[in-house]
């Protein structure tokens, strides 16, 4: 599981640690392990360069490879620099580019100096020539984007052949929140140190971090057990997902509802059906205008006209995709005292009236997109799509409720504000299509029902929504439509849980 920490927990943590040790030993190991990365980028190994392939020293090899370091004040500036300093003597060539000289690092400065490194005179030049540039301008502590000063120089670096190294955040991002304020310079590369910020896992500030690559400074005793965000892998997904046993049968397997689907809008039902079938529940209960089309299409779906309280037992409902404006069977599955998944139009009615949760005791997820989580809070979708950390965790805390917010980064947060939210890495944008919210919807109630808290459930469903959705642009190809989703997801599956 990848994890992220604040500013102010990492902070704490590496002061407790350098009191402990001698001075200057924790920058020293950021920078031996920035300059340990580099030096495989220089010499063309794994993941050097735009899209993977060499930076572009020569002969693949640091010696003589052209190294520029911009560097900002404080402690940022002094990890590239040291790191600089430790690449110029391994025979690069490396020159850096002071943006505030009057507080660059006076012993990253000299470090560098020292060992045959210089100061340019014309950072445009250098950088016009430089294989690889170090990003020290700003750190985690850096707010509202890059100063107006620094901006043409990192336009001048991103317009260069080199690549770009950000030394533990991108500059002009935010660590904690992910919202990029003004202008960043995006990395084809983060180097960060003792554990990723969570505003690496967030997007917008996710889409200029590139590939992230963490180098252990020895934060781990100190760093507390609970982070502020996370991340699931394959093993951790693996443990999540329902096995059947010898002795279960379709009910002890869980049943899931679903009440989806309108005279207008019967495709959401059938994808939300095909969802919940390959969600690991062992029977589907289907409730709606949609029968026909569910039963044509999925014989195997148990259908009933309604309303959902007569449909028969289950562990779990999904409410709202394609309901229209047929909203009556939203409260009454509301009132059931069993885990439910509210999705779109379900989430509308909920927007009028909020008050259908208050006395909910059984666990609710709600799985907006940008739009309708605006909806929601009464705010813009630009607001949420900026913030977006801030805004899965406002609406969780608001309505009481676990909640997948959909998007280029799918995020999962609870109501208690001490729980991590979870960020999902495995989305792809081929999962922008039509249907392919309705496809989630269904999964995930069906994970509800074989007994996942909302937060597993909705957090192993986006999971293997993704890798679905990729295994599907691989296997059956581009552009991925909903049921292409739905059809590979016995393969996301078995991917997930092979050894």
């Amino acid at each position: 599981m990848r994890t992220a920490h604040t500013v102010d927990t990492v902070r704490r943590a590496e002061a407790e640690l350098m009191a402990r040790l001698p001075d200057g030993t924790l920058m020293a190991r950021a920078a031996a392990g920035l300059a340990a990365v580099c030096a495989r980028l220089l010499r063309g190994g794994p993941g050097g360069g735009p899209g993977g392939g060499p930076a572009g020293g020569p002969a693949g090899r640091v010696y003589g490879s052209r190294v520029v370091v911009l560097a900002g004040g404080g402690d940022n500036g002094g990890d590239a620099l040291y790191a600089g300093a430790r690449l110029a003597r391994r025979g690069a060539a490396v020159s850096a580019v002071l943006l505030a000289p009057d507080r660059a690092h006076p012993g990253g400065l000299a470090a560098l100096l020292a060992a045959g490194g210089r100061v340019a005179d014309d950072p445009y030049e250098v950088l016009a020539a430089a294989d690889l540039v170090l990003d020290g301008i700003t750190g985690i502590g850096g707010r509202g984007g890059l100063r107006p000063d620094a901006v043409p120089v990192a336009r001048a670096a991103r317009g260069s052949r080199a690549v770009i190294v950000a030394v533990d955040l991108p500059s002009g991002v935010e660590a904690d929140s992910g919202e990029v304020r003004g202008e960043p310079l995006r990395a084809d590369l983060t180097v960060v140190f003792g554990t990723e910020k969570p505003g690496l896992l967030v997007d917008p500030a996710r889409e200029h971090a590139g590939a992230v690559h963490l180098v252990d400074i020895g934060l781990g005793g100190v760093l507390p057990s609970v982070p502020a965000l996370e991340a699931l892998q394959h093993a951790d997904v693996a443990r999540l997902l329902p096995r059947p046993g010898a002795a279960d049968d379709k009910y002890r397997r869980g049943v899931v509802g679903i009440a989806a689907g309108s005279a207008r809008y019967p495709g959401a039902a059938v994808l939300a059906v095909a969802g919940a079938l390959r969600g690991g529940a062992g029977a589907v209960r289907y409730v709606g205008h949609a029968a026909d089309q569910v039963i044509a299409r999925y014989p195997e779906t148990l259908v009933h006209a309604g309303p959902p309280e007569k449909a028969g037992r289950v562990q779990a409902w999904v409410v709202g995709p394609g309901l229209g404006d047929e909203l009556d069977a939203v409260a009454e599955i509301l009132a059931a005292p069993v885990p439910v998944l509210v999705d779109a139009d379900g989430l509308r009615r909920l927007a009028d009236e909020p008050g259908l949760l208050r006395d909910r005791a059984a666990p609710t997820l709600l799985t907006p997109h940008a739009g309708e989580a605006a909806a929601l809070l009464g705010t813009t979708r630009d607001e949420v799509e900026a913030g977006r950390l801030a805004a899965v965790r406002e609406l969780a805390g608001r309505y009481g409720a676990t909640v997948l917010l959909k998007g280029s980064t799918t995020l999962v947060a609870d109501a208690d504000p001490g729980t991590p939210v979870r960020a999902d890495t495995m989305g792809t944008p081929w999962l922008a299509t039509a249907g392919s919210g309705d496809v989630l919807s269904g999964l995930a109630g069906s994970l509800l029902a074989t007994g996942l808290s909302a937060r597993d459930a909705g957090s192993a469903a986006a999971y293997l929504h993704g890798l679905s959705a990729r295994t599907a642009a691989t296997r059956v190809g581009t552009p991925v439509t909903a049921p292409d989703i739905a059809t590979t997801l016995p393969a996301a599956w078995r991917d997930i849980q092979s050894p």
